[in-house]
């Protein structure tokens, strides 16, 4: 489908939750544009009956009539729907694929647990285009496995191990979990050094992880631990009640409930597979579906620049500028890493997408919505530089605004270079009133000892007090001089 505008629905049918998704288009980094999910529990107590629950397979029908009549009116061009472990194990299941067909028009694909491991690979890929690693999906009946490498899915598993099927087993339950992840990895090859988890149950565990130590950006994708800080975490949490869990975080009970089982898979998972670190995906297998349906050129694109683009496009007042901001910004980075390279272009096609805010909360509003916009491809560090930078094109004092636990999260060198592009983007901005054609009059180049602005010709009209202001308030925060150019009538004029 190369049509990138056409909205795209899936509809997933775990054994814990039923949800509804609607991405805007294939694009790279995806938009979502509607998101609801029921937790049904269709598959409690299936080890014990081989059947669907039946209160949940009530509430899943329900959440699907509602589903196919909400698909009437959003519009999206194609609707994929998929059912996992509960649905493909139950000796029901395909009488309720039937029914689900017959009474809301949803044909529901059951994959097996090869192919929902390798949609969950897919997933990630999304977010980390060259990941290295193993993929972890934990659902309520089951948990697959992937093997990543740069870029590309290899062997892949599943398994039994979904705490909802867990909860009643009868026995030495830790023995089991060790023995079933010891089968699995066997069958996905080799360890690694780095876990990327998928699915709820690890999502509400890293939840209480960012409770526990006090974690101050509570932004789940792209959240990091060590082995070391996920052991501590599993052990707090076999001691907590479940009022105790409770009272740290706002997930639902009922996911809530599945969580200290899912606890001790994560302590097999550690004593087999033996990773340095493990990361959180927000992404998984409806973002893997996605991902499945994009051309191979739609792949190989950044999804954080795609991301950016996005945004751009939709809610800054001149779409395009962000780019020949950060063109004409490049003189002051001319020794940059790719890596940071690509944060400045983020950042400048970012610049303006707030510009509706009151002037009042606009920098307060800027950094909420970049900190904890739906990125890609970016890590919480490389997201609080953004923020930062955003934050500081609109106000000068912005780092103390934010406390020393976040800013913890940056270098002072990297604190530093984030406020002196935001001041960088703020003085392009003040410049041109963010028109690329009046940008393009001006130029700005760095010596060895000053800042060096120049408006030629009948681009001297741009100067005045504020553009001086903003480019004395640059050359101070990179430790320069500054140098302003006029020659408008063949009169040269230089200040600051």
């Amino acid at each position: 489908m190369s049509d990138e505008l056409t909205r795209v629905g899936v509809v997933d049918v775990g054994s814990n939750s039923v949800r509804l998704v609607v991405f805007d288009g294939i694009s790279r980094s995806p938009a979502y544009f509607y998101n609801e999910k029921v937790l049904c529990g269709l598959g409690a107590g299936l080890a014990e009956t081989g059947r669907l629950n039946p209160e949940g397979r009530i509430r899943a029908l329900d959440a699907l009539r509602r589903f196919g009549a909400l698909m009437e009116g959003i519009g999206a061009g194609a609707l994929t729907g998929v059912a996992t472990a509960a649905v493909r194990e139950a000796s029901d299941g395909p009488e309720f694929v039937a029914e689900v067909l017959r009474e809301t028009g949803i044909e529901l694909q059951v994959i097996t647990g090869v192919e929902e491991a390798e949609y969950s690979a897919k997933g990630v890929l999304l977010g980390w285009p060259n990941a290295n690693g193993l993929v972890c999906d934990i659902g309520g009946a089951s948990m697959e496995l992937a093997q990543v490498k740069d870029g590309v899915i290899g062997a892949s598993g599943t398994s039994p191990l979904g705490p909802l099927k867990l909860q009643n087993f009868v026995g030495d339950v830790d023995a089991l979990i060790v023995r079933e992840v010891r089968k699995l990895l066997d069958v996905v090859g080799s360890k690694a050094e780095r876990l990327f988890l998928v699915g709820g149950s690890w999502r509400a565990l890293a939840r209480l992880d960012m409770s526990r130590r006090g974690y101050p950006f509570l932004v789940l994708h792209e959240y990091r631990l060590s082995a070391t800080q996920i052991r501590e975490t599993v052990d707090w949490i076999e001691a907590q009640s479940a009022a105790e869990l409770e009272a740290h975080t706002d997930t639902s009970k009922e996911r809530l409930a599945l969580v200290p089982m899912a606890a001790r898979v994560m302590a097999a998972l550690l004593e087999v597979v033996e990773p340095d670190e493990v990361i959180i995906s927000s992404y998984g297998l409806r973002e893997g579906m996605l991902y499945d349906q994009m051309l191979p050129s739609t792949r190989g694109l950044d999804p954080l620049i795609e991301a950016c683009r996005h945004v751009e496009a939709t809610s800054a007042r001149f779409p395009g500028f962000g780019r020949v901001l950060f063109e004409w910004l490049r003189p002051l980075y001319p020794d940059v890493s790719a890596e940071r390279r690509r944060l400045i272009l983020a950042a400048c096609l970012l610049h303006d997408t707030s510009w509706q805010a009151h002037p009042d909360y606009r920098a307060e509003m800027c950094f909420e919505a970049v900190t904890r916009a739906n990125l890609g491809g970016v890590d919480h560090a490389e997201r609080l530089f953004l923020g930062l930078a955003i934050l500081s094109r609109y106000k000068n004092s912005g780092v103390a605004s934010l406390g020393d636990d976040m800013m913890a999260l940056l270098s002072e060198a990297e604190i530093k270079d984030a406020v002196s592009l935001g001041k960088a983007m703020r003085l392009g901005a003040m410049i041109s009133g963010a028109q690329a054609v009046l940008l393009d009059k001006a130029t700005l180049v760095r010596t060895d000892d000053s800042l060096v602005l120049t408006l030629d010709g009948s681009a001297g009209a741009l100067n005045g007090e504020v553009v001086e202001k903003r480019l004395s308030s640059l050359a101070r925060a990179i430790g320069l001089e500054a140098t302003l150019n006029t020659s408008e009538n063949n009169v040269a004029k230089m200040t600051i």
